[in-house]
C-alpha cells in the first residue's frame, strides 16, 4: 500500500499558574492551546449538554445559594464581633461611671444569647451551603460522565463507519488521543469548571456588594490592588511563557531520543552509537535544565510577589478602617469583615482567568472530537444486501481501477477472473498495487470504477461485514491483543470447544511450544505479546485462521518469520487447509508459489502477465526476470 501523508496535530503546552504554581501540566495563564473555532466547537458541545439542561439548572441556582451563602458568612463573623465590642464597651463606661449611678443599676454584660443566635445562624448558612454543594457536585459529576459516555459511545460507533483511508492518514497515538486524552478534557471541564466559572462570578458580584456595603472608601482602596497585580502576573508570564514553551519541546525531544535509543538499543550498541547517544542526551537535558530552571524560577517569583502587593492592600485597608472606627463610622467587626472580603476577592478573579484559558484548551479538545466525529465515512450500505447461502469461492475482477487521491490511480484497468478453490498468487515489485487489491476485495476501500465480485455478486451489494466474514487473512504483521493464548486462537470462534483449539494448535504446529508456557492455553499475553517469539505469534495467527474455518483466506507471506523446518510443517498444515478454498498469497518470496494455480504479475497497478509458474517461465518474461533476480540476490 502506498505511504500515506501522516497529519500532525498541535500539542497542548503546559502552562504556569501563577497562584497555582508553575510547571507542565499545573493549570495558570500560560500557554494554552487554542481552537480553531470556538463558536462552532461550542454549539456542538450545547448539542449533547441539551438533554441535561434541567440538571444544569438546578446546578447553577445551589451553585448560587452556596455561594451567597458563604459570603454572607464573614459579614454574620463581625456582626459578633460588632457585639462583643459594643458590650465590652458598655461594661468599661457603666465600670467608670458606676459610682455617680443609682444602687439599684444592673451592669451590663456580654450578651451571650445574641451572639449564639448570630453563631447559630453562621453554621446553619454553612451546613446549607455545604450541602448545596455536595448536592451540585453529585448531579454534575453524573451529568459529566453520562456526556462522556455519550461521546466515547459516539466515537466508538465512528471508529467501526470510518474507512480504511482515515486510518491511513493518521497515526493511532492521534486516533487513541481523540478517545482518551481529549474526552476526558471535556469531561473534567464540565465536572469542575462549569459550576466553579458560575460560582466565582457570583463570588466576585457578592463580595463586591458586601465590601461596599460595609464601606466604599475602603473598597477603593482594596480594589487599586487588583490591576497592580495583573500588570505584575502579565509581566511574569510574558518572561515565562517563552521558557516554558522550550521546556515541553525539549522534553519531547528528550523523550524522542530515550524512546528511540531504548527501543534501537542493540542496533545503537553494535555500531558503537553510546558514546554519541550519552552526548546527545547531555546537550539535550542541559537545555532542559536551563529552561526548567528559568520557567520553574520565574512562576515560583508569582507567590511571594503576589502576597507583598496583597499585604500592601490590606495595610491600607487596615490603616483606613482604624480611621474610621476611630471616628466611629466603622465598627471593629466590619473591620474585620471586610480583610476575609479583601483576602477571598483576588480568588475568585484568578479562578475566573484561569477558568478562561482552561475553557479555550476545553473548546480545542472538543473540537478535535467533533472533527473525529464529522469525518467523511463509507459509503452506505445498500438497502436490500445479498447474502451468499453456499459461497463457492468464485472471484471476479473486472476493470477495476481505484485511486488513493482523485485523479492519481493505483490501479489501472485490473482484470482477474479466479475459478472456486484456485490458489492465486500476486506477485510484483513493490507499490506495483499488491496489497491495494487486497483491500480492495475486502471493501477497505471501494473501486473507483469497476467492479469486483464473488460468485457473480457484486460486493457492494453485500454488506462489507458479510464480505469481510468471506475471509480468513493471516498476515506477515502478525496482531493479537491482551488476553489468553486460548482467546486469541478463538478470536473468529469465541465459542469453540477446546478439542478443535487443540486440533488447531496442533496442526499449525503450535502445541509444543504452548504446553511449554506457563499455564498453557490459559497464559495471559503481555503488551503486544513480548512475552511470546514473533515465530510463535506467526504460528497463533494461523492457527486461528484455520479455526475460524473461512471459505475463502488472503495470506500476506504467512511464514516468514519461522525456520526453515517449521515453515515446511506449516507449509503442509497450510496445503491441508487450503485444499478446496479459494486463496489469495501476496507473495514475496517466489520460490514459496510455484505451486500457485494461477500468478498474477502486478507491475504499476496492472496485470502484465498471468498464468502458472511453468507457463510464465516459459514466456521469458517480466515475471521470468524477477523470479531470477531473487536467485541471483541470493546466491
Amino acid at each position: 500500500m502506498s505511504e500515506r501523508p501522516q497529519e500532525k496535530r498541535p500539542t497542548t503546552q503546559a502552562t504556569a499558574g501563577p497562584f497555582g504554581g508553575g510547571g507542565p501540566g499545573r493549570g495558570g495563564f500560560g500557554l494554552v492551546e487554542k481552537p480553531k473555532d470556538f463558536g462552532a466547537t461550542m454549539r456542538s458541545l450545547l448539542q449533547y449538554l441539551k438533554p441535561f439542561w434541567t440538571s444544569f439548572i438546578v446546578v447553577l441556582v445551589f451553585v448560587v445559594i452556596s455561594n451567597i451563602f458563604s459570603i454572607v458568612g464573614p459579614k454574620i463573623l463581625g456582626n459578633v464581633t460588632n457585639q462583643v465590642v459594643s458590650d465590652y464597651i458598655k461594661m468599661q463606661t457603666f465600670d467608670r461611671i458606676a459610682s455617680t449611678l443609682p444602687s439599684t443599676a444592673i451592669r451590663p454584660t456580654i450578651d451571650f444569647d445574641a451572639i449564639a443566635l448570630l453563631i447559630e445562624l453562621l453554621l446553619g448558612l454553612y451546613l446549607v451551603s455545604a450541602i448545596f454543594n455536595y448536592i451540585q457536585y453529585w448531579i454534575v459529576s453524573g451529568v459529566s460522565q453520562q456526556i462522556t459516555y455519550n461521546l466515547r459511545k459516539d466515537i466508538s460507533g465512528k471508529i467501526n463507519r470510518l474507512p480504511l483511508k482515515y486510518f491511513d492518514t493518521r497515526t493511532y497515538g492521534e486516533v487513541l488521543s481523540r478517545i482518551t486524552n481529549d474526552v476526558d478534557t471535556v469531561s473534567q471541564t464540565l465536572n469542575q469548571s462549569l459550576s466553579q466559572i458560575v460560582g466565582a462570578i457570583v463570588s466576585i458580584i457578592g463580595i463586591l456588594i458586601m465590601m461596599i456595603s460595609i464601606s466604599w472608601q475602603m473598597t477603593i482602596v482594596a480594589l487599586l490592588i487588583v490591576p497592580l497585580s495583573f500588570v505584575v502576573i502579565g509581566l511574569i508570564i510574558k518572561r515565562s511563557q517563552g521558557y516554558f514553551k522550550s521546556q515541553q519541546a525539549t522534553l519531547g525531544s528528550l523523550n524522542g531520543h530515550i524512546e528511540e535509543m531504548y527501543s534501537g538499543h542493540t542496533v545503537m550498541r553494535v555500531f558503537g552509537g553510546a558514546g554519541r547517544s550519552v552526548e546527545k542526551f547531555a546537550s539535550i537535558n542541559t537545555e532542559l535544565y536551563d529552561s526548567s530552571w528559568k520557567s520553574q524560577f520565574l512562576s515560583g517569583l508569582m507567590f511571594p510577589i503576589m502576597t507583598f502587593i496583597g499585604n500592601l492592600g490590606y495595610v491600607g485597608v487596615s490603616v483606613l478602617g482604624g480611621y474610621l472606627a476611630a471616628n466611629g463610622k466603622l465598627g471593629i467587626g466590619d473591620i474585620q469583615a471586610f480583610i476575609q472580603y479583601t483576602n477571598s476577592f483576588s480568588q475568585p478573579i484568578i479562578q475566573t482567568a484561569n477558568i478562561a484559558n482552561i475553557l479555550q484548551s476545553t473548546t480545542a479538545a472538543a473540537e478535535r472530537v467533533f472533527e473525529f466525529l464529522a469525518e467523511e465515512e463509507e459509503s452506505p450500505e445498500v438497502a436490500a444486501p445479498t447474502v451468499l447461502s453456499q459461497v463457492t469461492g468464485a472471484v471476479e475482477f473486472d476493470n477495476v481501477v481505484f485511486g488513493y487521491e482523485e485523479g492519481k490511480n493505483v490501479i489501472n484497468g485490473f482484470t482477474a477472473s479466479v475459478r472456486p478453490g484456485q490458489r492465486v498468487a500476486i506477485v510484483g515489485p513493490t507499490g506495483a498495487g499488491k496489497t491495494t487489491m487486497v483491500n480492495l476485495l475486502m471493501r477497505f476501500y471501494e473501486v473507483t470504477s469497476g467492479s469486483i465480485k464473488i460468485d457473480g455478486v457484486d460486493i457492494r451489494q453485500m454488506k462489507r461485514a458479510d464480505v469481510r466474514r468471506l475471509f480468513g487473512m493471516v498476515l506477515q504483521d502478525t496482531w493479537l491483543f491482551n488476553g489468553t493464548i486460548k482467546e486469541n486462537l478463538a478470536y473468529g470462534k469465541p465459542d469453540a470447544p477446546q478439542n478443535e483449539i487443540d486440533a488447531v494448535a496442533k496442526a499449525a504446529h503450535a502445541e509444543h511450544f504452548i504446553h511449554a508456557l506457563p499455564n498453557g492455553y490459559e497464559m495471559v499475553l503481555n503488551e503486544e505479546a513480548g512475552n511470546i517469539s514473533q515465530g510463535e505469534k506467526q504460528l497463533l495467527t494461523i492457527g486461528r485462521a484455520m479455526l475460524a474455518n473461512p471459505a475463502m483466506l488472503i495470506l500476506d507471506e504467512a511464514t516468514s518469520s519461522v525456520d526453515t523446518r517449521t515453515e515446511v510443517l506449516i507449509q503442509e498444515a497450510m496445503e491441508r487447509f487450503m485444499y478446496g478454498k479459494t486463496s489469495f498469497v501476496i507473495a514475496h518470496r517466489l520460490s514459496t508459489i510455484r505451486n500457485a494455480d494461477l500468478i498474477l504479475v502486478m507491475k504499476d497497478g496492472n496485470i502484465i502477465e498471468q498464468g502458472t509458474h511453468i507457463e510464465l517461465m516459459a514466456r521469458q518474461g517480466f515475471y521470468t526476470d524477477l523470479y531470477n533476480s531473487q536467485f541471483t540476490a541470493s546466491s
